[in-house]
């Protein structure tokens, strides 16, 4: 779990990424997602799940991937952010798309989701079975269904982040929980740090306000 520091910083963090802009528009871009009935961004891409946790975790170990549920709801600005400006950079869906399954469920919906115990609740019960209350809310599962062992969602997860975070930690965070780099080094942010020694070592100048975006786009 992110310290307070941490997660309020990533909170705001759309101030940030609103100076971005013109750093981001240097690379291509995907298309504009577009918007789904429910009022929350559709990605193509993401999982078509049957809404059976236990199934699509299998399906996704099969294939060598990880699960993740995107918590969103209609209206929220960092769910727009995170569609609008992260999902749109190529190398960070393509590395998502190679390694994990996304499953999106809204805060609100009453969509029936059959939880990893095998109990089945509409999305916003099971938000507050999980105890969800920000969104985005990233939910990371383990690799296997031997791991969850018939616990509960809340319980099996590996990793949960609340909130938004800017292109470069959120690129890194797929590389955290896909590596399960929680499991020798349980501080994401200390994580974050030894990559900013690696890119500092390459030359990357890091005292940039948009040192994520160099990255991303060399």
């Amino acid at each position: 779990m992110l310290d307070r520091r941490l997660r309020n910083g990533f909170v705001v963090a759309l101030c940030v990424v609103v100076g971005s802009g013109a750093a981001l528009a240097k690379g291509d871009r995907l298309p504009p997602p577009e918007i789904g009935d429910n009022g929350s961004y559709k990605q193509d891409w993401f999982l078509e799940s049957f809404l059976d946790l236990p199934e699509d975790l299998a399906e996704s170990a099969a294939s060598g991937k990880r699960l993740v549920i995107f918590w969103e709801q209609r209206g929220c600005p960092y769910c727009k952010a995170m569609h609008e400006i992260n999902l749109r950079i190529p190398k960070i869906v393509d590395y998502i798309k190679a390694n994990f399954n996304v499953v999106q469920l809204d805060l609100w919906g009453s969509r029936e989701v059959t939880d990893f115990d095998g109990q089945t609740l509409p999305e916003k019960e099971l938000a507050r079975k999980y105890g969800v209350i920000f969104t985005p809310t990233l939910q990371f599962f383990p690799e296997s269904l031997e791991k969850v062992a018939g616990r509960n969602g809340k319980a099996a997860e590996v990793l949960r982040i609340p909130g938004y975070f800017k292109p470069f930690h959120f690129y890194f965070l797929f590389h955290y929980a896909y590596e399960r780099a929680y499991e020798t080094e349980p501080n994401f942010q200390r994580y974050l740090s030894v990559k900013g020694d690696e890119l500092r070592a390459r030359g990357v100048d890091m005292d940039a306000q948009l040192w994520a975006d160099t990255l991303l786009f060399n």
